[in-house]
């Protein structure tokens, strides 16, 4: 694999694309106020995106050669099941961790 300049320009191309993504929304409302129906929707953002990374990890895993595991499965099921009951996240992700290793070991 080479390291010529291509893939620098590369990086720093989106670099500069997520920084400035990322800056028309947060940096130019800088000093401003959120209407009241955009700060309720904004709550949810974490909830969205931490399902939209982690199930991929779940269904389709690397480590498996891309087929499902039962283990992963089960440690998913645990964790949605601590988050709904405690209202916790990182409860949930602290037990799914653990339910991870107890079935890894167990299975």
């Amino acid at each position: 694999m080479s390291n010529g300049p291509e893939i620098w320009i590369i990086i720093c191309a989106l670099g500069a694309g997520t920084f400035l993504i990322r800056f028309s929304f947060l940096g130019l409302m800088q000093g401003r106020t959120f209407p009241d129906w955009a700060m309720r929707l904004l709550r949810y953002v974490p909830v969205a995106v931490l399902p939209g990374l982690v199930a991929p990890l779940v269904v389709w895993p690397d480590a498996t050669g891309g087929e499902m595991d039962p283990a992963r499965m089960g440690a998913a099921l645990a964790a949605l099941l601590l988050g709904a009951l405690t209202r916790n996240v990182l409860g949930a992700m602290a037990g799914g961790m653990i339910a991870l290793y107890v079935l890894l070991w167990a299975l």
